[in-house]
């Protein structure tokens, strides 16, 4: 075929598409429906339904709305559990609003070091492309969760709720966005001329407390004590005066996040199975906890999940959620929708090349709930997401164990369910990936 599409190559394209009679067929369904709807596959609902054989009660679905704080509600939808059993609730929620708050400021303050670490860099150059990019983005990592519990606490929702911003977040993102770029302009621009890294670093001050109101006036200002009050299924009544954040993660949480490692499973040639990875340049928390991975085989993975799920406890995971997703019906399946047949077109990578060749990346976190197991093997698992009643099967969706080898990267998991040799594996000092390595991708 030569450089161009000549209108020999249109009309050999044409005879092609009309020697196949089920075409037309395609066509017209698709016209009509769409491709997805004409691609679903019924079947894959009726071979899976909502049953487990394990499987953990939690409270009310939470929804995220307009923002992308799904790795926060994950977060603090893990840790909710702790204080409806120390408290005997029916439900409870813990206030996304606060971790956004405090993480929006960190990431302003991780950037901004960024920058002044990056000052010599060309305008131009790749790093500083990525630097720019999205700042303050919603997104975020398990291990970015822990650095912003473990400096600043959590509240209960009720203590610091929902905002206008805190549920769309787009224009605040932008603001904030605007600002920063604007102080990395002018720390760069005055480096050029002459100033020093130190004359540089004193004026952040000044930028941080600029954000920082920013946040105050769209989230609202974060309480320094406050009172906690709750009644129990029983009847009975609970009072906390005076209370720090601090002080009510440790006193009705009180879990040791250091205990949670984050297990990936990337079989791409770059990344050895038994090795830990970090990533350049990707975290919120200034000295506080950095983004660690081992990478370890799929069913490694998965046996890890099942132990702390036996146990009866949650599990936080990060996948690409759009992928073979039905948000109808509530599933993500290999086979949910069946393409080869509606487009008459087989789509053949397999996950390491998914990886490579930008076509998946962890977008979403959620919460497993429970698995379903056979002669002690997984055929599908239960999973809580933070998109409403009104999504899924009223909040909830089922992931089948072929797409989890799929499309799940990254479960978290408590190290004591590591075997020796993996948690030998995990001590090992990471290897830095590049910041924009498809393992650096933020749920």
């Amino acid at each position: 075929m030569p450089v161009e599409i000549s209108a020999q190559n249109l009309a050999s394209m044409k005879e092609s598409f009309r020697a196949d009679p089920a075409n037309r067929i395609r066509m017209n369904a698709i016209i009509k429906n769409g491709a997805e709807a004409a691609a679903e596959d019924s079947r894959e609902t009726i071979n899976n339904p909502m049953v487990f054989s394990i499987e953990i009660p939690t409270g009310k679905i939470t929804e995220q709305k307009k923002s992308g704080r799904c790795w926060l509600f994950a977060a603090l939808n893990t840790l909710r559990l702790e204080v409806m059993r120390k408290l005997n609730l029916e439900t409870f929620e813990l206030s996304q609003a606060w971790a956004m708050f405090w993480d929006k400021l960190e990431k302003s303050n991780y950037f901004l070091e960024s920058i002044l670490e990056t000052l010599d860099e060309d305008s131009d150059s790749r790093l500083i492309a990525h630097l720019l990019s999205d700042p303050i983005q919603d997104g975020g990592q398990w291990d970015m969760f822990c650095a912003l519990a473990e400096k600043y606490g959590v509240v209960p929702k009720s203590v610091y709720p929902e905002t206008f911003h805190s549920s769309e977040t787009s224009a605040m993102n932008q603001l904030i966005t605007n600002k920063l770029r604007e102080f990395a302009c002018s720390l760069r621009e005055q480096r050029a001329k002459g100033a020093g890294t130190d004359e540089l670093r004193a004026q952040k001050a000044a930028m941080l407390t600029e954000v920082y109101k920013l946040l105050c006036l769209c989230v609202g200002e974060p309480p320094e004590r406050f009172d906690f009050e709750a009644r129990d299924k029983d009847k009975g009544f609970h009072r906390d005066l005076g209370i720090t954040p601090k002080e009510f993660f440790d006193k009705y949480i009180g879990r040791a996040l250091e205990d949670y490692v984050s297990i990936i499973n990337a079989p791409t040639a770059d990344k050895p199975y038994y090795k830990t990875f970090t990533v350049g340049y990707l975290g919120n928390v200034k000295g506080g906890r950095p983004v660690k991975y081992l990478n370890l085989p799929v069913e490694e993975q998965k046996a890890l999940a099942i132990a702390q799920l036996s146990d009866d406890e949650p599990v936080w995971f990060g996948c690409d959620v759009g992928k073979l997703l039905s948000r109808t019906n509530g599933i993500m399946g290999m086979h949910t929708f069946d393409y080869e047949s509606a487009l008459g077109s087989v789509f053949n990578m397999n996950k390491a090349q998914r990886l490579d060749y930008h076509q998946s990346v962890m977008t979403h976190a959620m919460v497993l709930l429970g698995v379903n197991l056979i002669d002690g093997k997984p055929n599908r698992w239960k999973v809580e997401n933070s998109w409403g009643k009104d999504s899924g099967q009223e909040g909830h969706y089922i992931m089948t164990d072929e797409w989890f080898g799929e499309y799940n990267y990254q479960v978290v998991v408590n190290k004591k369910y590591l075997s020796a040799a993996q948690l030998q594996a995990w001590e090992q000092e990471p290897i830095t990936l590049k910041p924009w390595d498809p393992m650096g991708s933020l749920a």
